[in-house]
């Protein structure tokens, strides 16, 4: 008859348990680490007070914008741009130059950065195709005003076109 013997842990086993273990821990924190070291730091501003006063000065010019009843429409179709303002009164507002950039909602990957030009009938716009998906856009255009139009907008693009 053989004797049965049960397996026993030894000092070593314990040790050899307890390198796997802390191992794994490890390489799972410095992993993490490296990816959130490569990844959207979130850093927003350089200086919180500049970023303020910035703040209240975008504010004036916005409530002075809106008080001018003026409204604009934005065109995304067919790999193009257009950008047009029509004031209180329905007529188009003449835009001599402005600017479009747009960058996705979680990501700085895809930013773009356009100039955009007089087109007849007084709006901008300049080529660009973008991919589908949510995109945020600040527009920058010259209507003739101390300040420039200023406008943001969360926009959905779908088959190439805004939706």
């Amino acid at each position: 008859m053989k004797s049965q013997t049960t397996p026993q842990f030894t000092g070593r086993h314990m040790l050899a348990v307890m390198v796997v273990s802390f191992g794994i821990i490890i390489a799972v924190n410095v992993t993490m680490a490296v990816y959130a070291n490569t990844s959207w730091t979130g850093f927003v501003v350089h200086n919180s007070y500049v970023a303020g006063l910035e703040f209240n000065r975008k504010s004036q010019e916005h409530r002075r914008q809106v008080a001018l009843g003026w409204s604009s429409a934005l065109a995304v179709a067919d790999g193009a741009v257009r950008f047009g303002v029509t004031d209180a009164q329905g007529k188009a507002v003449a835009l001599k130059a402005g600017t479009a950039s747009f960058r996705r909602p979680v990501s700085d990957a895809e930013d773009a950065h356009l100039v955009l030009a007089p087109a007849p009938g007084g709006a901008l716009e300049a080529p660009f195709a973008l991919r589908d998906g949510p995109w945020i856009v600040e527009i920058e255009a010259d209507d003739g005003r101390e300040a420039p139009w200023r406008e943001i907008r969360r926009i959905s693009v779908r088959d190439g076109a805004m939706r």
